[in-house]
C-alpha cells in the first residue's frame, strides 16, 4: 500500500483525501499538510484518519515512508512545489493547472527529464465514465472521421469574487477542463482558437477583467472543429454534456442525475435535474485518476495525464485569453513555448 501526503487541505485537498479513504484500497494517506492549518482542518484530519497534519509542507517530503504527494495547494505554488517533490525523489499528482505561467511549467518538465518520478495532473473529467465511453467510441472508429466536437459545460454558480481575483481568469480555471477534453476526445492538438466573452451572470466577475460566458471554436490538427460553450451559472445544476459527430455516425454524454426516472402525466413529462456541483459529479473520476496514478507507480507505467498534458491546455488558455483581447482568430504557435 503506498502512502501519500497532501500538500493543501482546501476543498480539493480534501475531496482527495476522501476520495482515497473511500475508494481506493491500494493507497494510505498518512500526513496532510496546510499553511493556513486550523482547529476546524485538524478535526476534519482525525475523522478521516489522518493523524500527521503539519502547516509545513515541507515536513511531507521529508518524511522517507511517503511514497507520492498530491499538491492541492494555492495554484501558485504548484509549479515550485513540483520542482521540490520531483527533487525529494516523491512520485507527483499535481491537481490543474501546473501552473499560469508557461516557463514555469517548462521547469517542472526539465526537472521531470533527469528523475525517475511519476509526475500526474489533475484533469478528472477524462476520468469519468460518460467521457471514457464517447472517447473509447471515437477511438474504436464507431463514428468513423471525427468532424464535430460540441463541449457544453456550466457551473450551477460562480464562485467568490475573491477567487476570481487569483483564478488567472475563466479560461485558466474552468474552460482549461474543456480545453483539455477536446485533446482527449479527439486525439488531437488544437491549431487555432477563437473565442468570444460576456459579462452576464455578476458584474463583478467583469470589474474584476475577467468574463463569466464564452463560446469558444477551435480547429484541429486532424482536421475537425470543435466548440466549447460556457457559462459560470446554470440554474438547474451542474450541466456537463459532450458530443463527438463524425462520418458515421456521432456519440453523446449527457449529464448525470439523482435518477433516471421521469413522471409523465398531464402537466407534462418531468425528469431529474442534473446533479448539482461537481462533488457529486466526479467523486468517483476522482477516485479512478488516483488509482491510475498508484497503478503508474506500482507497475512502471507511463502516467495516463503527464506533465506535456499538463502544458497544452494552458497554451490553450492563453491563446483563447490572447483572441478575446484582440478580437481575432489565434494560433496555438503565436504562443511562446
Amino acid at each position: 500500500m503506498l502512502k501519500i501526503g497532501i500538500i493543501g487541505a482546501g476543498r480539493i485537498g480534501q475531496v482527495h483525501a476522501e476520495s482515497i479513504t473511500k475508494y481506493v484500497k491500494e493507497a494510505e494517506v498518512k500526513s496532510i499538510a496546510d499553511v493556513y492549518l486550523n482547529d476546524q482542518v485538524k478535526e476534519w484530519a482525525a475523522n478521516m484518519g489522518i493523524t500527521e497534519v503539519y502547516n509545513d509542507y515541507k515536513k511531507i517530503l521529508e518524511d522517507k515512508e511517503i511514497d507520492a504527494v498530491l499538491i492541492c495547494s494555492s495554484t501558485d505554488t504548484h509549479s515550485p512545489i513540483s520542482i521540490e517533490a520531483i527533487n525529494a525523489g516523491k512520485h507527483v499528482f499535481c491537481e490543474k493547472p501546473i501552473d499560469h505561467d508557461v516557463e514555469r511549467i517548462k521547469n517542472v518538465i526539465k526537472a521531470l527529464e533527469s528523475s525517475k518520478v511519476k509526475y500526474q495532473v489533475g484533469f478528472n473529467r477524462r476520468f469519468d465514465h460518460n467521457f471514457r465511453a464517447v472517447k473509447e467510441a471515437v477511438a474504436a472508429g464507431k463514428i468513423g472521421q471525427p468532424h464535430i466536437l460540441k463541449i457544453t459545460s456550466r457551473d450551477p454558480m460562480p464562485p467568490a469574487v475573491e477567487y476570481i481575483k487569483v483564478s488567472g481568469g475563466m479560461f485558466l480555471d474552468m474552460t482549461i477542463h474543456d480545453f483539455d477534453m477536446v485533446r482527449y476526445l479527439l486525439d488531437s492538438e488544437v491549431e487555432e482558437v477563437y473565442a468570444q466573452g460576456a459579462v452576464l451572470v455578476d458584474k463583478r466577475i467583469g470589474e474584476e477583467g475577467d468574463i463569466d460566458t464564452a463560446i469558444i471554436t477551435m480547429k484541429m490538427e486532424n482536421g475537425a472543429l470543435a466548440v466549447i460553450d460556457n457559462s459560470r451559472q446554470a440554474a438547474y445544476g451542474y450541466d456537463q454534456r459532450a458530443e463527438v459527430f463524425g462520418s458515421k455516425g456521432q456519440v453523446a454524454a449527457y449529464n448525470d442525475t439523482t435518477s433516471t426516472a421521469e413522471l409523465s402525466n398531464a402537466d407534462g413529462v418531468t425528469k431529474e435535474k442534473p446533479l448539482f456541483f461537481f462533488l457529486e459529479r466526479y467523486m468517483q473520476a476522482y477516485a479512478q485518476e488516483i488509482r491510475e496514478f498508484i497503478e503508474a507507480i506500482t507497475q512502471d507505467k507511463e502516467v495516463p495525464v503527464g506533465a506535456v498534458d499538463g502544458l497544452k491546455p494552458v497554451l490553450i488558455g492563453l491563446a483563447a485569453k490572447k483572441s478575446i483581447e484582440e478580437n481575432r482568430p489565434v494560433k496555438i504557435s503565436e504562443i511562446s513555448f
